[in-house]
């Protein structure tokens, strides 16, 4: 009884004790192809308890000698939305973005934990995401400007053997990879959102984040 009793209290404790993400939104652009790219995959591992993450792995690394298996069209598409946006000479890996208002290189920890202190102290929208029957109910108030919602599904973790290109011998892990983004609405200026959206029976990650229209600053951003 005794013995029962303080596991659970250990049990209440250790989740008590868990660290809050706080709605910060950090994006990765990686590639099992790129040797720089190990090093931006750890420090977003280790971010993973101070903010929401996501893994993007691009695709145009593939043609070099290794296909990353985790690797999408689309997310080079949305890197190259950003490069127009900060006005970068083109897409790059490793490239981290925090809130779609900085970007720097993605190994860079020192620049990470700078540029996350300063995301901190900006306010951020309110977004209340739960689950219901129907899957997931998404409820937003009132934004002072328009916005895109994205609803983001990522496996929990991966780990690859990578068998050649510049990674070839090595086992990389991930955390967070994104496997899907879908806009399910826009928000209007003023006005609040509310809508219930499927999912699949084990989602993994579910993110859902309030971008301003082109790819801008990120409004609000929750996780499940």
């Amino acid at each position: 009884m005794y013995r029962n009793l303080v596991l659970a209290f250990l049990a209440v404790t250790a989740i008590a004790a868990t660290p809050t993400r706080a709605p910060i939104l950090i994006e990765l652009f990686t590639s099992e192809g790129c040797s720089s790219c190990p090093p931006a995959d750890r420090l977003l591992a280790q971010l993973d308890s101070q903010a929401i993450i996501l893994s993007e792995h691009v695709d145009y690394w593939d043609r070099l000698g290794w296909r990353d298996p985790y690797s999408s069209h689309a997310n080079t598409l949305r890197q190259e939305m950003y490069a127009r946006l900060f006005g970068t000479q083109g897409p790059y890996t490793p490239q981290m973005v925090i809130d779609g208002v900085v970007e720097f290189v993605g190994n860079d920890a020192q620049r990470a934990a700078k540029e996350l202190e300063s995301a901190r102290a900006r306010e951020k929208l309110p977004i209340k995401l739960s689950r219901t029957a129907a899957g997931l109910q998404v409820e937003i108030a009132g934004s002072p400007k328009n916005g895109d919602i994205w609803l983001a599904l990522a496996d929990e973790s991966g780990d690859q053997q990578v068998r050649a290109g510049e990674n070839q011998g090595r086992t990389l892990h991930h955390v967070a990879i994104l496997r899907s983004l879908t806009k399910i609405g826009a928000l209007k200026k003023g006005a609040p959102f509310a809508r219930t959206v499927e999912l699949p029976a084990t989602p993994g990650r579910v993110v859902v984040f309030v971008q301003e229209n082109g790819h801008g600053r990120v409004q609000g951003v929750a996780a499940l």
